[in-house]
């Protein structure tokens, strides 16, 4: 059966000194040599939204679908390069009400705040061809949430990017990855197309369009781990 990567990423810069959770830093040259690493293996990058006629099995092919979570600004300056390079797509989750702010959810844990996309970035963002998703509005761990909130969070992040993009948002991400199928059901409910966490494992034709698992790659890593993780996924195919 085919398997998919769905790579997941967060910043794509350089790890400040000190920083905690340099996992979540993938520096912009690293970056740039596995979006040239995916070509060479004879991936396609893709967008969810391109990547579904294969996770729903209507498609075959050597795909690997590449995503980011919070919507950082460096997404834009770093990887969109090395994107369009290659004649990748892919997606980017936003929280709705942290544009143009900063990860307000994490900053003290973390130490930093990192600035995130404003509103004509994440234009740019979508005018290169790539796709913005939802991920809540303020990034709340959904399970901890009222049946209200809940809705709130899910159904009015997708209103808000709507509203700022005048584009369908059809695409979740749950913010920290945490969901069950209370949280799966609001969001098929809310009318999006898939959703993914942070769970760990690769894709296949008839996984659970909102629950979908998928592969970090952190600024932790040796180099030689995506290498492993893409090959693996492909030789995992029947």
């Amino acid at each position: 059966m085919n398997s998919i990567p769905i790579l997941m990423y967060h910043n794509v810069a350089r790890a400040p000194r000190g920083v905690k959770l340099r996992g979540l830093y993938v520096s912009p040259g690293r970056f740039a040599r596995q979006m040239a690493l995916l070509r060479l293996l004879g991936y396609r990058g893709l967008s969810m939204t391109a990547a579904l006629p294969y996770l729903r099995g209507e498609q075959r092919g050597k795909v690997a679908v590449i995503t980011f979570d919070d919507g950082y600004r460096d997404n834009l300056e770093n990887a969109l390069p090395a994107l369009q390079r290659h004649g990748f797509s892919a997606t980017c989750y936003v929280v709705s009400k942290a544009i143009g702010r900063y990860n307000h959810w994490d900053a003290e844990t973390l130490g930093i705040r990192k600035p995130l996309m404003d509103a004509s970035e994440l234009r740019a963002w979508q005018a290169a061809g790539m796709e913005i998703g939802a991920h809540g509005r303020q990034h709340l761990r959904l399970p901890d949430c009222s049946p209200a909130a809940l809705e709130d969070e899910i159904m009015g992040s997708k209103a808000d990017l709507q509203d700022l993009l005048g584009q369908p948002v059809t695409q979740f991400c749950y913010p920290y990855g945490a969901a069950g199928p209370r949280e799966a059901r609001a969001v098929q409910a809310a009318g999006f197309a898939a959703a993914v966490t942070v769970a760990r494992g690769r894709a296949r034709a008839g996984t659970d369009l909102f629950l979908l698992p998928r592969i970090l790659v952190g600024g932790h890593h040796g180099p030689h781990m995506l290498p492993l993780q893409l090959l693996s996924a492909y030789e995992d195919r029947r």
